[in-house]
């Protein structure tokens, strides 16, 4: 499941510490799932010892923090503590439980990517029942970070981006055109590209407008590091074939005739988090533009930075 790093202008774990959460996130959902996977195996055993060992581990901790700080809500950082609605019965399935375990991840990853322990940022309710969004969440590795349509504040002024998916090795813009049924997008150069559809034949604008706006951007951003990732810029359709005559300079222009390989080729794309990624989304996180606020417990005492850093080792 990939990792969501931001989404519009809301405060997200991942600026507050960039370093840290994409290997803290892929060690919490393996333990997860194998904590899951082990009471669907054998539902008639007890907790697992080294459950419970992690819970005795985690009452030790929370012991130590001061009765004002002492609030689950904000210092759980276990993905099975999300889980607190998950029904007792468990699916029968291996499937229906892989796919359980990822809805509950997305509550998850929407927490991290919505909050820090101190302040949190009110979302709206869409993004809870966005398909596209479940959907790169789902269905890319761990090791790809998605800001969705981030909002970054350049000059003191906000200007949105597109989506953009950072992989160890590149960082794609992407834009998503999908119509509907039967229709088929004719692309070009032009300001505008043609639809032909049995419902109406019309123009849209075109989406590498954005997309070269958007990369622009990027780039200018990872050049105050001097950080070198290739950037592409993307625009898919699933739903509908694409026509051209030729691609323009890295870009990639996917139809749903084309797109099963796009898709395949991510998904089976096999490599660790990298220094130069990791580099990447920090750079990018500080230039966005985040909105939230100081979450009611933290309202009276600024201090505890201690105590964050021990619950957030949870």
């Amino acid at each position: 499941m990939a990792q969501l790093i931001k989404i519009q202008d809301y405060i997200t774990r991942y600026e507050w510490d960039t370093f840290r959460y994409p290997t803290q996130y892929i060690r919490l959902k393996r333990e997860s799932w194998d904590r899951l996977y082990d009471r669907w195996i054998n539902p008639e055993e007890n907790m697992p010892p080294e459950e419970a060992s992690y819970s005795e581990e985690t009452a030790t901790i929370f012991s130590k923090l001061k009765n004002k700080f002492l609030r689950k809500a904000v210092y759980s950082e276990t993905i099975q503590e999300e889980e607190s609605s998950e029904a007792e019965e468990l699916p029968e399935s291996e499937q229906e439980l892989k796919q359980e375990f990822l809805d509950n991840l997305l509550n998850f990853q929407m927490k991290w990517a919505t909050s820090t322990v101190t302040h949190k940022s009110i979302v709206a309710k869409k993004y809870y029942s966005d398909s596209l969004l479940k959907y790169l969440l789902q269905r890319f590795p761990d090791t790809y970070f998605i800001m969705y349509y981030p909002i970054f504040s350049i000059r003191q002024a906000p200007v949105e981006g597109d989506i953009i998916l950072i992989s160890p090795v590149e960082i794609e813009v992407i834009q998503f055109v999908e119509l509907e049924e039967e229709a088929v997008l004719m692309a070009g150069e032009e300001r505008t590209w043609h639809v032909e559809s049995p419902v109406e034949n019309r123009k849209i604008l075109n989406p590498l407008i954005s997309l070269k706006r958007t990369e622009k951007l990027v780039k200018s951003i990872l050049a105050t590091k001097d950080i070198s990732l290739p950037i592409k810029k993307v625009v898919l359709s699933r739903t509908n074939p694409i026509y051209f005559a030729s691609e323009p300079y890295q870009t990639r222009i996917i139809g749903s005739t084309n797109y099963i390989d796009w898709f395949n080729e991510k998904r089976s794309f096999q490599s660790p988090l990298k220094n130069i990624q990791i580099k990447a989304a920090e750079v990018l996180l500080s230039y966005c533009q985040s909105t939230s606020l100081k979450r009611p417990e933290w309202e009276e005492d600024d201090s505890g930075s201690i105590a964050i850093e021990e619950a957030e080792d949870v």
